[in-house]
């Protein structure tokens, strides 16, 4: 009797199906399955060489906060090889730049582009050869993460990390098949900041039988780490790639006792001053490739930095005009492929979501961490294995920097200062500290070191996570 007064209760069919469709239309995005599996991506001929999927996971129930991810299967053993989180920089930078400029199997086709959508071609140096990569945009506010709420987009580090550790529950939760694993956390750029301190959450939650983690350690490239470190380098570093004199360098570091972020007295400020006048027109990214400033004011067309005056040429977009001497042109590509309709739907973009998509874009964001290096003291004393590398061009965050702060961590050195090699040739330097911490420089690259050394990159990652020596 008492499952049929429980049968009775049941709304009519009619009626369940007018609640089914409010529940179902509820939400403004017009919600699609969190999951999608791609075979196919406008731009590229003919069916995907690797195994891709796209989604949402709600990382903040009661603000909305969705994070979008890309997700790509080992080209090699995916059952066995690593599972790596890959966090991209800005803050604000899109996990596609990632995935296409830097470590992932897709490229633009810069040099045949004409016109309309732009062309992908498969790159073989992926970093998919050996692992399963998860790219995931991060913040909010970056890529196709977005919020429900105005609240959602209010974003902070302390933020940041929390959102992330409940993102990876949340993808395992549906990847089961990846819970054993080895968990790597990885990044460049700003991530630098956040990658430690995700780590050290996952370490602790790990240790405690809390998290479905197998984490086994964490890479960080061209990282952010700390402004004492990384600001204060670049005086040093223009200095030793012959930017800027020995005299004007002398004398700065002499008014400035050293300390160049925050100037103490009027002469260091009149002297960095004078830094910034001399090195202004240099590419921050990479110093060996020409400083590119364009912009699109109408469509159709781009303006183009002249001179040193600030001039600009309009020029038409399509058919010669974008620069191939440039790097932004490929930037430039990513945004006419991610704005497309076609793509969007493909990829299973929630409509309404995101207006406009960029590479990289300004988000509301709180800088509430000042300094990562005591997190990467704590997870590397509690035995997990640290890649840090530097692209050496790179004076944005100069590899001085980062070598200073590792020195800070007081560890002893177990294999001194040395070039390794790819192919017969130097590839970088690198040292190993105790802890199991290594840190790698990679010749002739900038920021970010595989997006000019992808070769290279790969080969550095394969010794280091078979714990082979560089």
């Amino acid at each position: 009797m008492a499952e049929s007064k429980e049968i009775n209760r049941r709304p009519p069919l009619p009626l369940l199906l007018l609640l089914i469709l409010i529940v179902c239309c509820y939400s403004p995005w017009q919600i699609i399955s969190a999951q999608k599996g791609i075979t196919t991506l406008p731009g590229f001929d003919g069916p995907l060489p690797f195994s891709l999927e796209t989604g949402y996971l709600e990382v903040d129930e009661e603000k909305g906060v969705e994070f979008f991810y890309y997700f790509i299967e080992s080209e090699s053993n995916p059952e066995e090889d690593p599972l790596m989180l890959w966090l991209t920089g800005g803050p604000g930078c899109s996990a596609f730049s990632g995935l296409v400029f830097e470590i992932g199997p897709l490229s633009f086709d810069l040099q045949g582009y004409r016109d309309g959508l732009p062309s992908l071609f498969y790159k073989a140096d992926s970093w998919t050869q050996v692992g399963n990569i998860i790219f995931v945009d991060s913040p909010v506010g970056t890529g196709f993460s977005y919020s429900s709420t105005v609240e959602g987009y209010q974003t902070s580090d302390s933020q940041t990390v929390p959102q992330l550790k409940t993102f990876l529950y949340k993808w395992l939760d549906k990847h089961t098949k990846f819970k054993s694993n080895p968990l790597y956390i990885c990044g460049d750029s700003y991530s630098g900041k956040i990658i430690p301190i995700l780590t050290l959450e996952i370490a602790v939650a790990q240790e405690s039988n809390h998290g479905p983690f197998n984490l086994k350690g964490y890479l960080a490239g061209n990282p952010v780490t700390s402004s004492r470190y990384d600001f204060d380098s670049r005086v040093p570093f223009a200095h030793g790639k012959g930017l800027i004199s020995d005299e004007l360098y002398e004398s700065t570091k002499k008014s400035c006792a050293g300390k160049y972020t925050n100037p103490s007295n009027a002469q260091c400020a009149s002297y960095l001053n004078a830094v910034d006048a001399v090195t202004k027109d240099v590419n921050i990214g990479h110093i060996l490739e020409p400083s590119c400033e364009f912009h699109s004011p109408r469509p159709g067309y781009i303006r183009i930095k002249r001179d040193e005056k600030g001039y600009y040429d309009e020029v038409p977009l399509f058919n010669s005009g974008l620069p191939l001497e440039c790097r932004e042109s490929g930037y430039l590509l990513s945004t006419f492929w991610a704005n497309n309709e076609t793509v969007r739907s493909t990829l299973g973009i929630r409509k309404g979501t995101v207006a406009g998509w960029h590479r990289c874009v300004d988000i509301p964001y709180t800088f509430d961490i000042p300094s990562a290096v005591p997190y990467h003291l704590m997870v590397t004393n509690k035995g997990y294995p640290a890649l840090i590398y530097s692209g050496d061009h790179d004076f944005d965050i100069p590899h001085v920097g980062t070598q200073d702060w590792i020195r800070s961590l007081n560890l002893s050195i177990v294999d001194d200062w040395r070039p390794w090699y790819v192919g017969g040739q130097v590839a970088g330097f690198t040292r190993r500290y105790s802890n199991n911490l290594t840190f790698a420089t990679v010749k002739g690259a900038g920021h970010t070191a595989p997006e000019y050394k992808p070769k290279e990159c790969l080969e550095m990652l394969q010794r280091w996570i078979s714990g082979a020596s560089l």
